[in-house]
């Protein structure tokens, strides 16, 4: 794992948390993993599912949309997600604690998909915003309880977060299968009951290893008076019902027009990120370093926003382009395009050591080059789509064309994901993990929202002139942070480590 860099002076990750003992985790870091396993099953579950489902037609059990509308839903969706982390990591971290809000979180997961399950149109929109508040609560709250049993040594923290990005990989490999074929070959809704079960599987575990954890998430780090914080929890209560009342609602039943919604869902997304940390970096005198820091990891997550804006289309144009222009037949079985989804977890599991040993025979390689490398990983496979995408003109092409791109994809993620986890977790403002850890992952809900937007080119656009734009804008993306390196370092008060 990498030992590159570190910040320095990294704040505590959570309130309590003791340094583990050399070359261990504290007690609990396998049941958190076990726990993530299985919430990651659902959510990407769901992400296999959700654009098939939405269009297939009536007659099929689908929603019967077209393509554009379909991929602007599943987008929202996804960016949903990523948004509620900032509110559910401030829940945690200010009145609920990490393990409330992992609790709670997992409850609305559950019955989310379980209303999902519930073979009535109607109930589409109230699933996925159950499923989003759920999501919201679990990641940030998650995230920080494994910085905190990870502790604050040298390498440590990014060591943990790569191991444990690294396992949960097996629910994403796992999950498209099963919720893939129930929901292909069976019905669509046993595909979401699947993941349904999945969570409440994971929130037993959850339960039953409370115990294991010590201290850590038992309490908010920085907690609001109870008056107050009972006044907030109203107010958001209030809030939440009367979006249901005035957008939900009318929008299941057509009398709000959902382009206007998801522009506005979108807008939003674009700006909060950028919000939230220049109102951080103005709370912050200048000469306490965190101003500085949160500067360049600011220019690093708006960079991976890039990336996530091509990785998140493989649960809806990869996936379209596996169903119409791919030849999925083996040996007389054609391969549900869902399926499809789980060639990627397989990578990152295979080629993961391989970049476990890259990292230690390579300490000079820190957390920009890292970001450049993905981005130009994630630039090159959308060059490579082009291409199929040319030749799919002429009919279905071999499948060898997205296991080429999702092997990219792997590699891109294995540098990404784990170093940008690490780096929120460091350069976090004591007290602010949960909620900077949310910000990480709003920057992928911002890549996630302009490539669904972005994806309404096609009614103009050729498949392969698509796939070029991207690609190309991606790859100069990835350019730009290579050559600012130096001038990253220095911001971040990166340590870099001398070579063997």
């Amino acid at each position: 794992m990498d030992t590159s860099l570190t910040p320095q002076d990294s704040p505590p990750a959570t309130a309590g948390s003791a340094p583990p003992r050399a070359g261990d985790h504290r007690p609990g870091f396998g049941t958190l993993l076990a726990v993530d396993l299985w919430e990651r099953f659902s959510f990407f579950g769901m992400a296999a599912i959700l654009v098939l489902y939405l269009t297939a037609s009536e007659a099929r059990g689908g929603m019967g949309m077209a393509p554009q509308p379909a991929t602007a839903i599943f987008a929202a969706y996804m960016s949903l997600c990523f948004m509620a982390g900032l509110p559910g990591g401030w829940l945690a971290d200010r009145v609920l604690g990490a393990r409330r809000a992992v609790l709670l979180g997992g409850v609305l997961i559950t019955c989310g998909h379980a209303v999902l399950a519930v073979p009535v149109t109607g109930t589409l929109y109230a699933g996925l915003l159950l499923v989003v508040g759920g999501t919201g609560l679990v990641k940030p709250a998650m995230a920080a309880m494994v910085a905190g049993v990870s502790g604050d040594g040298e390498g440590r923290r990014e060591a943990a977060f790569s191991l444990f990005y690294m396992c949960i990989q097996v629910s994403a490999l796992i999950a498209p299968v099963v919720t893939g074929l129930l929901a292909e070959r069976v019905a669509w809704h046993l595909g979401f009951a699947a993941a349904a079960v999945g969570m409440t599987a994971g929130l037993i575990q959850f339960a039953l290893g409370l115990r294991r954890y010590g201290d850590v998430g038992a309490r908010p780090p920085r907690p609001v008076p109870r008056p107050e914080a009972l006044a907030m929890l109203r107010r958001a209560a209030w809030v939440t019902g009367s979006v249901g009342a005035l957008v939900v609602l009318p929008v299941s039943r057509g009398l709000l027009p959902l382009p206007v919604v998801l522009a506005a869902l979108g807008l939003t997304t674009i700006t909060l990120p950028f919000w939230y940390l220049r109102s951080l970096r103005l709370a912050h005198a200048p000469g306490t370093g965190h101003r500085r820091r949160l500067t360049g990891f600011t220019a690093l997550m708006a960079a991976s926003a890039a990336f996530w804006m091509i990785f998140a289309q493989s649960g809806s144009v990869l996936s379209l382009f596996a169903e119409r222009h791919t030849d999925r037949d083996v040996l007389g079985f054609e391969v549900p395009a869902s399926w499809f989804q789980s060639v990627h977890p397989l990578f990152v599991l295979l080629v993961a050591p391989l970049f476990a040993r890259l990292w230690v025979r390579a300490p000079r390689v820190d957390v920009p080059v890292k970001f450049a490398g993905a981005l130009i990983a994630a630039g090159s496979s959308f060059l490579l789509m082009a291409v199929a995408a040319t030749l799919a003109e002429h009919g279905p092409v071999g499948p060898h064309w997205l296991l080429l791109v999702y092997l990219l994809y792997s590699c891109g993620e294995i540098a990404l994901a784990p170093a940008g986890l690490a780096l929120a977790a460091a350069v976090a403002p004591p007290g602010s993990t949960s909620r900077l850890l949310a910000v990480n992952g709003l920057f992928g809900a911002v890549g996630v929202v302009v490539g669904g937007q972005l994806f309404r080119l096609t009614t103009v656009l050729s498949p392969a002139t698509y796939f070029l734009l991207l690609g190309a804008f991606v790859l100069a993306v990835g350019t730009t942070i290579a050559l600012g390196t130096p001038r990253l370092r220095t911001l971040l008060a990166l340590r870099r480590n001398p070579g063997p």
